[in-house]
């Protein structure tokens, strides 16, 4: 199983702060499952998100293509606003 935390507006859209996937085998997969299980999961990160895989974002590794595996965590961020 995959563990996945989410933050921001994305618990707030799920109502959940951490799940648990099974059958995933990369990022973007984990991405459509989390949109058939919340619609509107993808459009909330059409605004921009990042991914960590373990503490390492998705950008400096292989994308939505980023493989995981059980045991891996994976954290996804809403963009963030400051002032």
């Amino acid at each position: 199983m995959v563990k996945v935390k989410l933050f921001a507006t994305l618990i707030e859209l799920t109502g959940r702060r951490r799940l648990e996937l099974d059958g995933v085998e990369n990022v973007g997969e984990i991405l459509n499952r989390l949109d058939e299980l919340f619609p509107g999961f993808k459009k909330e990160l059409e605004k921009g998100f990042i991914v960590l895989v373990n503490g390492k974002n998705v950008e400096h590794l292989n994308g939505l293509a980023t493989p995981v595996s059980d045991d891996d965590t994976v954290s996804i961020f809403p963009p963030a606003g400051g002032g």
